[in-house]
């Protein structure tokens, strides 16, 4: 009977404390009638994050898995670029978003290249024994590579240049159908660096557009002489794609004569005698030509061009040239721009990632760089020493390519850093920049390093002048027995307009200091 009571008293207990808690639910549900909802936003918000950083954890791609879909999508891209530079393509806007598709595809290989050849190999290269002198500065090349935050930042980069180059692939679609409808200008070799080294790398746009400009005439321009500007620094080019310009066969077989007047032609130039000359030269190919006489002047200036000279110019020009002919000038200045009459073509030096690609193909010919990832990793470096000067990627390269020796390579860069480390300590600036400046430059002797040399002055000459028999190359890595200053050739170069570049270099040798000798102390 007790136990009853008891259970029977502790039953009603529980039930008091229970509606006790109900109402008090009840009355907090009608203090705060909006906690429920906010209490159910906070939860769905982090069930959320969790879901999704749960998903991204399961299917994050490893830096192989991307290095394996940024090669695949440079393939693509490669294709494409390729197939286009071997067509005439005539639109602009097709030409200009082909020369982001080229840049963007520079730039997948550039950190891709600096992923496989420095991050991934840099415990391998680091364990390498260097023997020579030159090599310690190897050391210095793998700083800041061993870090995590370089490993994140490359791979970064590369999940950035894949999501980049996978978008323009889509956009450019169309532009591969319609880019199969234009003429095909050649057809591609066996080895890409025999193209590379026998034509202008990366300036397809700029040519494309400098030939549409001469091929066709705009109506409501038939009565004025068009020009066109071509703007950029010192050894950007522009002499040189004038000349490609010039040697293709389209503009050859559109104007009777190319007339090429100087600077220094130009300033002292007889306008009377140009108009005797030239009525002269009219009159005989009119009668051997259907031609129609078109004339094209190019005219290529180093310092501004006067307003009276040009006024001067032009006006002969419209009154004694047939229709159809047109001018190009060429200048460091962004003042003849005023000139044109169409857009201005401004050139620039390419960027740091083609330049690479650029040294990469010539440096290795036929072989794969991806078979050599220490000579691969020496390459990179060494393109870093020379950019942007192409006669010293084109000379480097060959010594590289004909010299298969990684220690040949690692006392190459070596001594490439010692060179630059001297002139900006002696002359203020790079060894090529100083060249493309026409200031002294320190060039060295890796062969003999008792000796110095340094180039001055150089100038170029066309291919029929005598040139000289020593070449910078023979100065620099080989065994010339010479001093004083003499005449070097620094480069014979392949493609239009064919200038051989010449420069003073003088050798001496370097003084050395005798140890002293300690004096014998008197007891």
């Amino acid at each position: 009977m007790t136990v009853r009571l008891c259970l029977t008293k502790q039953w009603l207990q529980s039930q008091d404390n229970q509606g006790i808690r109900q109402k008090q639910k009840v009355f907090k549900r009608a203090e705060s009638p909006r906690m429920d909802i906010l209490l159910a936003a906070v939860l769905g918000e982090l069930t959320t994050r969790s879901i999704n950083f749960f998903i991204g954890k399961s299917f994050k791609p490893t830096a192989l898995d991307v290095e394996d879909r940024l090669c695949r999508i440079l393939l693509r891209a490669q294709v494409i670029v390729d197939e286009a530079m071997g067509r005439q393509i005539t639109s602009q806007a097709m030409l200009q978003q082909l020369d982001m598709l080229r840049e963007a595809m520079y730039r997948g290989y550039y950190i891709l290249d600096t992923f496989r050849y420095q991050y991934r190999n840099k415990e391998e290269a680091r364990g390498q024994v260097l023997s020579h002198s030159f090599f310690v500065s190897k050391v210095n090349t793998l700083q800041g590579l061993c870090s995590s935050s370089r490993k994140k930042e490359i791979f970064e980069q590369m999940q950035k240049s894949l999501d980049h180059l996978s978008s323009m692939i889509l956009d450019v679609q169309e532009l591969v159908i319609f880019m199969m409808s234009y003429p095909c200008i050649y057809h591609q070799p066996y080895s890409m660096h025999l193209l590379l080294g026998n034509c202008m790398f990366g300036r397809q746009m700029e040519t494309e557009v400098v030939v549409n400009f001469l091929l066709h005439t705009r109506p409501h321009a038939s009565e004025k002489l068009e020009v066109l500007p071509i703007v950029g620094p010192y050894k950007v080019g522009k002499s040189t794609l004038v000349a490609h310009v010039c040697k293709d066969e389209r503009v050859r077989n559109h104007f009777s004569q190319i007339l090429f007047l100087r600077d220094h032609d130009f300033t002292g130039y007889d306008l009377a005698k140009f108009r005797e000359e030239y009525e002269m030269e009219h009159r005989s190919l009119v009668s051997n030509s259907n031609k129609d006489g078109r004339l094209l002047i190019v005219l290529e200036l180093v310092d501004d061009l006067n307003e009276d000279a040009w006024s001067r110019l032009y006006s002969a020009s419209i009154h004694h040239l047939s229709s159809g002919s047109k001018i190009i000038v060429t200048s460091q200045s962004d003042k003849i721009m005023k000139f044109g009459t169409t857009q201005a073509l401004r050139m620039k030096f390419v960027s740091h990632e083609a330049y690479w690609y650029f040294f990469k193909t010539l440096a290795f010919g036929s072989m794969d760089p991806k078979m050599h990832p220490r000579l691969s990793h020496l390459a990179m470096e060494i393109a870093k020493m020379l950019n942007p000067c192409f006669i010293g990627a084109k000379m480097t390269a060959c010594l590289l390519r004909d010299n298969f020796d990684i220690h040949l390579w690692y006392k190459v860069l070596g001594f490439l850093r010692v060179q630059m480390k001297k002139n900006l300590l002696k002359f203020g600036g790079r060894p090529f920049d100083l060249v493309n400046q026409k200031r002294p430059a320190y060039i060295g002797r890796m062969a003999t390093p008792s000796e110095d040399a340094v180039l001055y002055d150089e100038h170029q000459c066309s291919s029929q002048e005598e040139i000289p028999k020593i070449s910078v190359q023979d100065v620099v890595y080989g065994s010339v027995k010479a001093h004083g200053k003499f005449k070097v050739l620094g480069w014979r170069s392949q493609i239009p307009p064919y200038h051989n570049y010449i420069f003073t270099c003088e050798i001496r040798e370097l003084k050395t200091r005798a140890p002293k000798r300690k004096r014998s102390m008197k007891h």
